[in-house]
């Protein structure tokens, strides 16, 4: 369905005191700026400010939406014959390979990273964030398997696969704020993703594999 002109422009709204708001707390800090100066930055009220975004977090961290069913989102789309770990180790490899932005590899996530380093709110909504593609991904794994909700292992599975996703982000976090080339970082991280499939056991890699029909 095309998109009205009314959703576009609360689209187009939405994203502009989002721009504007990063652009702040990129500047001062996340702590140093208030949702009254990102209001008065954007030229809208305060209440406009949070229609949009219900917590001062969400105008810094407003891409999480695609962030917190990204494994499930994995597990669900593999092909026949792919295990939910398999899926995830695959689009993760590619997306390093691709030294792709989505994943912080990039020079100005130095910045964003400090930001959210210095802000106790900020890492907190961050585990938070953390939380959910832990729980979205268990989700996913009991619907694809069929598991009952006594069946602990979708929960055991999920933990090994969302400590992969965690361990990744964390490293590429921690050498981008080092001021780290995204090229080389990309190449190290691969080396780590192998690493970790070598301690994953075959339990967890032969997981939720989709049936060839």
């Amino acid at each position: 369905m095309a998109e009205g002109l009314r959703e576009r422009k609360k689209r187009q709204t939405r994203q502009y005191i989002s721009d504007v708001a990063t652009g702040l707390f990129l500047e001062r800090g996340f702590d140093a700026v208030t949702v009254a100066e990102v209001a008065d930055a954007a030229n809208v009220s305060v209440n406009t400010v949070y229609n949009y975004f219900p917590a001062k977090e969400d105008l810094f961290l407003d891409r999480s939406k695609g962030l917190v069913d990204r494994l499930a989102r994995w597990v669900r789309g593999r092909p026949k014959g792919e295990s939910a770990a398999a899926a995830v180790l695959r689009e993760l490899r590619e997306e390093v390979e691709a030294v792709s932005p989505r994943l912080g590899l990039m020079v100005d996530y130095a910045r964003f990273m400090q930001v959210i380093h210095e802000a106790p709110a900020l890492r907190s909504r961050l585990w938070a964030i953390g939380q959910e593609i832990l729980v979205n991904l268990e989700e996913a794994l009991r619907e694809e398997t069929g598991a009952p909700p006594e069946d602990s292992l979708p929960g055991l599975v999920a933990g090994q696969i969302n400590w992969v996703h965690q361990t990744v982000m964390s490293a590429i976090g921690r050498e981008m704020m080092a001021g780290r080339n995204p090229d080389e970082v990309s190449r190290e991280i691969l080396v780590l993703l192998d690493d970790m499939e070598d301690l994953l056991s075959r339990k967890v890699l032969n997981y939720a594999v989709r049936a060839v029909e």
